[in-house]
């Protein structure tokens, strides 16, 4: 079957493609040595992204910067891998770690702020009962690629003024320009994208101040707005002034900032990529060749959830972005400091399954990953970790992590979503309440946001938006009245016997097959009678193991499981093998048989006898077991569980257990590792 072709080993296009911190003293030896690692582990692909840490010796953006630059490149066009180009160093992005701004003042950050006293060289916009409005600037800050540069550091790196032109068109030739000057046989081809990360107009390590920018007060009272009501602004009030300056705040940084990357990307046959600074800023996401957001800090995790605050709607965001405006692919740069602010070292990879997950069954379909460290020596292991490659306890075994991004991206990739509902939406107002129920419930939305309004009309009681043809809408502004409210009568991507609102599903066409893809984001199994919303027969095919089966009415996903659900027709069903639950093995007393602390490792050996099935156990974290000496499999995370069918003889075997813990055990608060 074409669909299952197409899964079993999909190409280096749909890599994971991490950000790779080259935060250390550098050498050309080593560069290419960690790409080849990176490429005997499935990962094809990276974003180099200079990074707190380099040695002073490396200036960013100089000769030297550059040399070190053109070894990762030659290495990855050898190695047939892909690289994106990040913009800043470090982030956010806009300053060339204060380049722009030095020698520049006027180019450095302005905002407005409420004073009793204005300061020298303020702009005195209004005043109100003895206060004044004022333009300044910000002192706002980026975190910088050398140690004394970061947050209220002295030597951190000021921050450029993102809504004036100049300073934005300075911004481009120091970066984006030096990178074509030295670099251009590589555009369109080892490279495909530039990076631009979570901008901000005031920068970092500022408090009560707003975005501006010289000669904005004229266009604000050109378009009608009253200066003075917008200390409403910092008094957490809301008026037509204020709503009219974040309007055009928000013009004009999409036009000043974003769309002057996306063309210079667009002119050099490379994609912009990357990710406004907030969850909920699909308007912004027009200027991205390939759309993207963060998922970082925890925003959304398995003791959280994934339906409740701001945070939840991406993945779904940038996917129904990219989906309307024609885009191919959508990324997140996810699972940067997911593992807890208490103990950043400890993300486990339960959590790391569930986040890529979480993001997959939205349609994201192009994973940045967050981070591998060029370096972990001395303060650098502490710099927003935790290291999810080379330095994890996974990384002997990364194939299988790699090997199921490859399959989720390469399957949400090419796709015509099948969604009865329409959201219509206002920038950064996605309604995750509203949602909810329909996550909860199996059925598909599409987010349509205020810029597509004006290209919708209604059909028949459904709302037309180009080819997409909806039933029923969220609209919380009434536009479309004739169009149904009830979002509980709409067909269900998969109908289970009883409820599952821990099960999120998502319907799709692909080169022709009706396809669902669905997704445990509680903490316990499903199992369940269900139907699907197409007749005939269909398969299933379990992403992470690469086996496909016969589905045939129970649906069986066990927590962290993912499973890909198609029409078949009967030859392709009678072609399938019949999915068997396997047999039970009894569980062995195991015994401690050594105990290696600097390492985070116990091994276990016990004796069993003859027998076909399945062995579970339950132990924290990386459980790898070998039967009479024979690899019988790795398994990531609880329950863990070991197919020993053809591996024990008749008479007894000896099984051992290798157990390893978190990383955290080495690098930061221990957590409990070894068999439960």
């Amino acid at each position: 079957m074409r669909l299952l072709d197409m899964l079993k080993d999909p190409g280096p296009e749909f890599s994971p493609i991490p950000f790779w911190f080259l935060n250390g003293d550098l050498t050309h030896k080593e560069l290419r040595r960690q790409l080849a690692d990176f490429h005997a582990h499935g990962v094809d692909g990276v974003v180099l992204h200079p990074r707190m840490g380099l040695p002073r010796r490396i200036g960013y953006l100089s000769d030297g910067f550059f040399a070190y630059i053109r070894t990762a490149l030659e290495t990855c066009r050898e190695l047939g891998m892909r690289v994106v180009f990040y913009d800043e160093g470090m982030y956010p992005s806009g300053s060339a770690c204060g380049q722009v701004a030095a020698g520049h003042p006027e180019y450095a950050s302005l905002g407005i702020t409420v004073t009793e006293a204005p300061e020298a060289g303020d702009e005195v916009l209004a005043e109100k009962d003895g206060a004044f409005l004022a333009a300044r600037h910000t002192r706002g800050t980026i975190r910088g690629v050398h140690y004394g540069e970061d947050d209220f550091e002295p030597n951190a790196p000021l921050s450029a003024d993102l809504l004036n032109p100049d300073a934005v068109a300075r911004f481009i030739e120091l970066t984006h320009e030096a990178y074509w000057r030295r670099f251009k046989e590589y555009f369109g081809s080892t490279v495909i994208g530039f990076f631009t990360d979570e901008p901000s107009v005031t920068g970092r390590c500022v408090t009560g101040m707003k975005p501006w920018t010289r000669g904005f007060a004229r266009l604000f009272t050109d378009a009608g707005g009253e200066l003075r009501n917008l200390f409403a602004l910092f008094t957490g009030e809301e008026n037509d002034d204020t709503r009219l300056y974040e309007r055009m705040i928000m013009e004009r940084e999409n036009e000043v900032y974003y769309s002057a990357l996306s063309s210079w990307c667009q002119e050099h046959g490379i994609a912009l990529m990357g990710h406004p600074d907030s969850s909920d800023d699909i308007e912004r996401e027009r200027h991205f060749h390939i759309p993207g957001q963060d998922l970082v800090y925890r925003q959304v995790s398995p003791e959280k959830g994934d339906l409740t605050g701001r945070d939840s709607v991406q993945g779904k965001c940038s996917a129904d972005a990219a989906r309307l405006l024609g885009r191919r692919r959508n990324s997140n740069e996810c699972l940067g400091v997911c593992g807890g602010e208490e103990n950043p070292w400890s993300m486990t990879a339960a959590d790391i399954k569930w986040f890529i997950d979480y993001l997959a069954v939205r349609g994201v379909n192009m994973y940045i990953l967050h981070a591998f460290y060029y370096s972990i020596l001395g303060r650098r292991r502490d710099e927003r970790p935790p290291d999810v490659g080379p330095h994890s306890i996974w990384w002997p075994h990364y194939r299988r992590w790699t090997d199921y991004v490859r399959r989720v991206s390469c399957l949400m990739t090419d796709t015509e979503l099948r969604a009865p509902v329409a959201v219509l939406c206002r920038n950064r107002e996605l309604m995750p309440e509203a949602v909810a129920p329909l996550f909860e419930n199996q059925i598909g939305f599409m987010y349509l946001p205020q810029s597509f309004w004006d290209g919708c009309r209604v059909e028949a009681g459904r709302l037309v938006c180009g080819q997409r043809r909806f039933s029923a809408v969220i609209d919380p502004e009434g536009r479309f009245p004739q169009v149904s409210r009830d979002l509980l009568a709409q067909e269900r991507d998969i109908r289970t016997a009883r409820p599952q609102p821990g099960l999120r599903a998502i319907r799709f066409g692909k080169g022709g097959t009706e396809c669902v893809f669905l997704a445990n984001a509680g903490e316990t199994d499903i199992d369940t009678p269900a139907a699907l919303p197409f007749g005939g027969k269909a398969g299933q095919y379990d992403l992470w193991s690469g086996k496909a089966a016969r589905f045939e009415g129970r649906l069986i996903l066990p927590r962290r499981g993912s499973l890909l659900l198609f029409a078949c027709s009967e030859a392709e069903f009678d072609g399938l093998p019949a999915l068997r639950a396997p047999a039970a093995l009894p569980v062995p007393a195991f015994r401690l048989v050594s105990h290696d602390p600097a390492a985070a490792v116990k091994v276990y050996e016990a004796e069993t006898g003859p027998g076909e099935g399945v062995l579970t156990l339950e132990a924290e974290e990386m459980a790898e077991l070998t039967v009479n000496g024979v690899f019988a499999g790795v398994s990531f995370w609880g329950p863990h569980r070991f197919d020993l069918t053809g591996l024990l003889t008749a008479g007894q075997n000896k099984l051992r257990l290798t157990v390893t813990g978190s990383r955290a055990n080495l690098y930061g608060k221990p957590v409990p590792y070894g068999l439960k």
